[in-house]
């Protein structure tokens, strides 16, 4: 098993070989790297300063930023039924497509005038919000904005529109009735349809049965980055809650019932708090808000903390 790690100091690669994890640097060192995907043999790493590009494993990059008009890359992502079509999300909030593998990036300029349209903003940031998470179903996109909501595409990501379950008013408190909370965080989607959504917010973590239409809360009270939904079975959910954005009491809960009901199965942490879960296989990996890497087995819940060297992680990703 192997992974790439973005960091605030380049890209690792991971390798685990006979239960012994190891570390080598993989490039782009002095850059801050906020996330990482990888597939058919490219490495693409968004940065605080635009996109780099690797086609040999991390031993060299190039800047691959043609088009990128806001260099601040907060996330990237594929889709994954369609080679070479990328998507980076910016702060201030923008989202950018590229149709050719990253060579070259196009914005969607109706992201940035809903942006402008509703004031999105950040708490720790003077710049206007950010898309910071992508989901794919066939033609069905969607991306997460802090603070602003939920982003959906019906076309395959040529056009992006506020999801209707979400009102674009980046105001913190209790939602309306059916909405979203506006602090989106990340988006999951369900493999078995469009309809199934899921998203930790800075309000707690809501679910949609209806492709964003509409809201319920399935764990309020909270404040949540990541979650995992088995790809196998809609109702089991793995969350990362903590008490505020500080990560007081962070932890990492498990349901099997679509969050009617939760057991805890780590120990709350001392502003420490989940940022993302990988999947890899049969394995979920959580990047932690101090720059860690947890590590569970599945379908077991026996969390560890793997490779320590590895410090101030911010994305994760394996090689598809």
């Amino acid at each position: 098993m192997e992974l790439f790690l973005a960091t605030k100091n380049g890209v690792l690669q991971a390798h685990n070989t006979n239960g012994a994890w190891q570390t080598e640097k993989r490039g782009l060192d002095g850059r801050t790297v906020t996330s990482i995907i990888a597939r058919e043999g490219v490495i693409l790493a968004g940065t605080t300063d635009g996109i780099f590009r690797s086609d040999d494993c991390g031993v060299t990059w190039y800047e691959q930023s043609n088009g990128l008009t806001e260099r601040h890359v907060r996330w990237l992502g594929f889709h994954p039924d369609i080679s070479d079509c990328e998507f980076a999300g910016t702060e201030p909030a923008a989202l950018f497509v590229s149709q050719d593998g990253g060579e070259n990036w196009e914005e969607r300029p109706e992201v940035a005038e809903l942006r402008d349209q509703f004031n999105w903003w950040l708490p720790y940031s003077p710049e206007a919000g950010c898309v910071r998470g992508f989901a794919f179903h066939g033609q069905h996109l969607f991306a997460a904005v802090e603070v602003g909501g939920l982003l959906c595409s019906d076309d395959g990501g040529d056009s992006w529109q506020l999801a209707d379950g979400s009102d674009g008013r980046p105001q913190f408190g209790q939602p309306g009735n059916g909405l979203i909370h506006p602090d989106v965080h990340s988006i999951e989607v369900h493999p078995s349809s469009h309809n199934p959504l899921y998203a930790p917010t800075g309000g707690g973590f809501y679910r949609s049965q209806n492709g964003g239409v509409s809201w319920q809360g399935a764990y309020l009270n909270c404040y949540a980055r990541a979650v995992w939904v088995n790809p196998e079975d809609s109702e089991e959910i793995i969350l990362g809650p903590a008490d505020n954005s500080s990560g007081r009491n962070g932890r990492i809960e498990h349901s099997t019932d679509g969050g009617q009901t939760w057991q805890q199965h780590t120990e709350p942490q001392n502003r420490n708090m989940v940022e993302r879960f990988v999947p890899v296989g049969d394995n979920i990996f959580a990047i932690m808000s101090n720059g860690a890497l947890w590590h569970t087995p599945l379908p077991e819940q026996k969390w560890t903390t793997i490779l320590p060297q590895a410090t101030k992680i911010n994305a994760a990703c394996q090689m598809v």
